[in-house]
């Protein structure tokens, strides 16, 4: 839970950065991005090997696989895999291929065994991954040892109900990766919200396109100017780096709005509040970017996350995904899709991701023009650009075409905890004072 001290500092840096007429002292200049880092196959390459495999990503909801013996399978980041909810309670992660030949272990997207078995040859795992049944046994070798035989994991583990899994064995454990979100996102109920909807959808642009207009307000008043802009106030928008890439937006309503509980979404007033969530929560607009895909606005209604999944270079599967406490018997929220009996699922994305992803395939081929050589960045984005250094750092600065990297100049100063804004923030208050007197 946030404190009243730093309650206090983020409401007055908020009415600070309204104040300000230029970035702030020692902020740095943000050299532009290659423009290439959105079009180049070798870039998106280097995205899917480093990024993709070396992250913690969201992978899914306890609700999904909530018996021992339940399982789903997974397959956003390529490689498919299997998360199971084992016999032990234990929830795990393995890659959906038989030791065998390498036959899927399991064909449907859910299902429920206390077995995991294998089609082609009934090969047969526990849900602890181990191998227990091999047909026909003594054809093969006297010596061959079935405890070595297991299914392979992949590192899987849990904020509250919400399932992340990391293909890399190394990987720090996923609290260190959260750093000091881990705390900040304990009064949002992660133990007890459960998932009320979960979407998809294809967009034709590369995934930083698509996900890059949910990492700023500059666009506000003009994507969203009967939406998003009457409920947050632009000019107040603080945004606050993390470790790990990682980043948060914080900004109040504006201040003619008169409702008393202002968030980026109207929130049915039937809907179970999470009595835990603090004042910012309850009366700011606040979205994290969770490196490397996931951005979500938190507050005591909802956690709806938003996560871009790379398909290809230039396409983008958009998971919209709603969790809340729980709704009774009454239909479950989805905040980000309506009802649409002409889609394929019934359901098309509500107007303000509509707003947000209007223009993605025709940016996407606009930047394939050789008019699109590099992206300026202002101060308001300093979020993607972060996001970008982000990018190159876990794939690792020297893995990077210098001819596509960006410039590391967004130092460990400007990440959390630190934060320069604060004093000049308390100098201007002190000049303030002097010139009153």
């Amino acid at each position: 839970m946030i404190t009243d001290e730093e309650i206090a500092r983020l409401r007055a840096l908020m009415e600070w950065e309204a104040t300000r007429t230029a970035p702030p002292e020692g902020f740095p200049k943000l050299p532009d991005m290659p423009a290439a880092r959105y079009t180049s196959p070798e870039y998106f390459e280097l995205e899917r090997e480093h990024i993709f495999r070396k992250s913690w990503l969201f992978a899914g909801h306890l609700d999904e696989i909530p018996e021992p013996g339940c399982y789903m399978r997974w397959h956003n980041a390529g490689d498919p895999i299997v998360i199971v909810h084992g016999m032990d309670g234990m929830v795990r992660a393995f890659y959906n291929t038989c030791r065998h030949r390498g036959a899927p272990v399991v064909t449907e997207d859910r299902g429920k065994s206390s077995r995991l078995m294998c089609g082609y040859h009934n090969w047969t795992y526990k849900t602890d991954g181990t191998l227990v049944g091999v047909p026909e046994r003594q054809d093969f070798p006297p010596d061959f040892d079935m405890s070595c035989r297991g299914l392979i994991p992949v590192r899987c583990e849990l904020l509250g109900n919400v399932i992340f899994v990391n293909f890399d064995e190394d990987a720090m454990s996923l609290k260190d990766w959260f750093g000091p979100l881990w705390d900040e996102w304990e009064e949002f109920a992660f133990d007890r919200i459960r998932l009320a909807a979960r979407h998809s959808f294809d967009l034709e642009c590369n995934w930083k396109v698509a996900m890059e207009a949910n990492m700023e307000v500059y666009h506000v008043p003009f994507i969203h100017p009967e939406t998003v802009a009457p409920l947050v106030d632009s000019r107040r928008n603080l945004n606050t780096m993390y470790p790990n890439g990682h980043a948060r937006m914080l900004a109040p309503p504006p201040e003619q709005t008169d409702r008393e509980h202002v968030r980026a979404i109207d929130s049915p007033p039937e809907w179970l509040q999470i009595e835990s969530v603090g004042e910012i929560g309850r009366t700011c607009t606040q979205s994290y970017t969770l490196f490397p895909n996931w951005v979500s606005p938190l507050s005591n209604y909802f956690v709806p996350p938003l996560v871009f999944w790379p398909t290809s270079l230039t396409t983008t599967r958009l998971e919209l995904v709603t969790m809340a406490l729980d709704w009774g018997d009454g239909p479950a929220p989805d905040l980000w899709t309506v009802p649409d009996e002409t889609k394929p699922d019934g359901r098309d994305m509500s107007p303000i991701i509509l707003e947000d992803t209007q223009f993605g395939e025709a940016i996407q081929q606009s930047m394939q023009s050789a008019a699109f050589k590099s992206v300026p960045l202002s101060y308001q984005e300093a979020r993607i650009y972060s996001f970008h250094q982000a990018c190159d750092r876990m794939i690792g600065i020297g893995n990077v075409p210098e001819d596509l990297r960006v410039e590391q100049v967004i130092g460990d100063e400007w990440t959390w905890p630190n934060d320069p804004r604060v004093r000049q923030m308390e100098n201007d208050a002190v000049k303030a004072r002097e010139a009153a007197e």
